[in-house]
């Protein structure tokens, strides 16, 4: 006899079947993947090119800032929607970064324990039953799950290649742009390393204007950029009437456990955030904001972060380039997203990168993560873990080597 509690779970987590599904998802087949092989092969270490988060810690001045705060008395108690001198760190970190002159700390800036609550937080402003979220794909599925546990649905706009990995906007049906409340963008883009134009936003905000909407703009990487000036949609004329950037210091700062961001635009969406933030948690540690404000005073630290994962990011390109990928600098972020190959020339085919992705761990013991979202696609980290330059080399090499006996077909 199954107990009780197995009839009253919610709908929205799969109901009086939780727990019973027997789909793998995918992340969850690399990691028994990985277990299997390094089990497999005890004397060869796994490369994994998969990791989506810094391979350091963060930088000695931050450490040092949340050492000396954690002590303070003062800071022993709930921050709440946050720390006023974090705010307004923040406004000076989005002048001094992205020129972003008119942000006031006070009304249109909020703090959130990572961006990830932030982007679950904001269907609960906004999302009513058989409302619509317009999301990516491949993306970051968060706000769109939040959005259907509150009733709503998520239409999915494809990041097609031929189209830079941007969202063709004018494609969305009538009938669902008259339902859409919110549309969540991402740039630079995780998984595709596309980076977007101000006139790719100017046309977000012509859009969001014409259709009455909010955007969501999510900048976790907005610092990561290469070949050009790092941009956020709050350069954009417009973009405060209609929208909010919602920034982390998990990439740009190596802070990713420390969970730190911030939302910033429209004074009216920001209150809104903070209303139903201050419903889910009391705020982050106060010694943390303030270890986060020493870092947001110093962003050539991000360059120096910047540089590491360029070297990177050229270096693979190079390799996999040698190897018969066809791969680029990305516009940011630290992946590259490369085409998957259908097979290889001894027969082997890879209907889904997927299928390419479990042979590379098994057999290779190199790690990476698949999208068949949109074609078949291999998303390629530089955030391998590597303490030197010198180890860098070697990794590298090494992933000529185990690839060389391989003829790739695409």
């Amino acid at each position: 006899m199954e107990p009780f509690v197995q009839e009253l779970f919610a709908e929205r987590i799969g109901g009086a079947q939780f727990g019973k599904d027997d789909k793998i998802y995918k992340f969850e087949k690399i990691k028994r993947a990985k277990r299997e092989a390094m089990s497999k092969n005890p004397g060869i270490n796994l490369i994994d090119l998969g990791v989506g988060e810094p391979d350091e810690k963060a930088f000695g001045l931050v450490i040092e800032a949340l050492r000396e705060e954690a002590d303070r008395h003062e800071n022993r108690g709930y921050s709440d929607n946050g720390i006023d001198e974090f705010k307004t760190a923040a406004a000076g970190y989005l002048k001094k970064v992205f020129g972003v002159e008119d942000i006031s700390p006070e009304r249109e800036i909020n703090h959130s324990i990572g961006s990830k609550p932030a982007l679950a937080m904001v269907p609960a402003a906004f999302i009513n039953p058989s409302d619509i979220t317009l999301m990516t794909v491949p993306g970051y599925p968060v706000a769109g799950t939040h959005t259907q546990w509150y009733g709503g649905e998520v239409y999915n706009i494809p990041l097609k290649k031929e189209n830079g990995f941007l969202p063709d906007l004018e494609s969305i049906p009538a009938g669902i742009r008259k339902r859409a409340k919110v549309l969540v963008i991402n740039y630079p883009n995780n998984p595709t390393g596309a980076r977007a134009s101000e006139s790719f936003y100017k046309d977000v905000i012509e859009f969001s204007l014409k259709n009455k909407l909010v955007v969501v703009q999510d900048a976790a990487y907005a610092a990561l950029t290469y070949n050009a000036s790092p941009l956020s949609f709050l350069n954009v004329p417009g973009a405060k009437e209609v929208g909010i950037e919602i920034h982390s210091l998990s990439k740009s700062y190596n802070m990713t456990g420390w969970r730190m961001a911030f939302v910033a635009g429209n004074e009216r969406i920001v209150k809104a955030f903070a209303t139903v933030k201050d419903n889910y948690d009391s705020g982050q540690f106060k010694a943390i904001q303030w270890a986060a404000v020493r870092a947001l005073e110093h962003p050539e630290l991000t360059d120096r972060i910047k540089m590491k994962y360029e070297r990177r990011l050229r270096e693979l390109v190079r390799v996999l380039s040698g190897i018969g990928f066809t791969a680029q600098m990305p516009g940011g972020t630290f992946y590259l997203y490369v085409q998957s190959p259908r097979g290889l020339r001894n027969g082997t085919e890879f209907p889904t990168a997927e299928d390419f992705s479990q042979f590379l761990i098994r057999e290779k013991l190199i790690s990476t993560v698949p999208w068949d979202d949109v074609g078949h696609f291999l998303r390629f980290s530089a955030t391998f873990e590597a303490p030197s330059i010198e180890a860098e080399t070697l990794i590298l090499k090494e992933i000529e080597k185990r690839f060389s006996d391989l003829q790739l077909m695409f």
